[in-house]
């Protein structure tokens, strides 16, 4: 019979922090930010001004800030 171990109980993390591979906390913040935008009514203008942005004056430095955001980026998100 194999031999049964006990789990590891290092922990570079906190223990309760809520840390570690995501932050439970942080998310679960965005999410309910999310839902009460996506209820507000405010997402019609919102993606209007977004796409005068792009589409005008600050189209370059928009631009110019999403290279600098992917070269920042650990993975590759360039088929998007």
């Amino acid at each position: 019979m194999p031999r049964r171990t006990e789990p590891s109980t290092t922990s570079t993390t906190p223990k309760g922090s809520g840390k570690g591979e995501g932050d439970y906390a942080a998310a679960a913040r965005h999410q309910a930010e999310a839902a009460r935008f996506a209820k507000s009514g405010k997402v019609q203008k919102a993606a209007e001004e977004a796409k005068r942005a792009v589409e005008g004056d600050e189209a370059d430095d928009l631009a110019a800030a999403e290279v600098k955001g992917r070269s920042r980026a650990k993975g590759d998100d360039s088929q998007s």
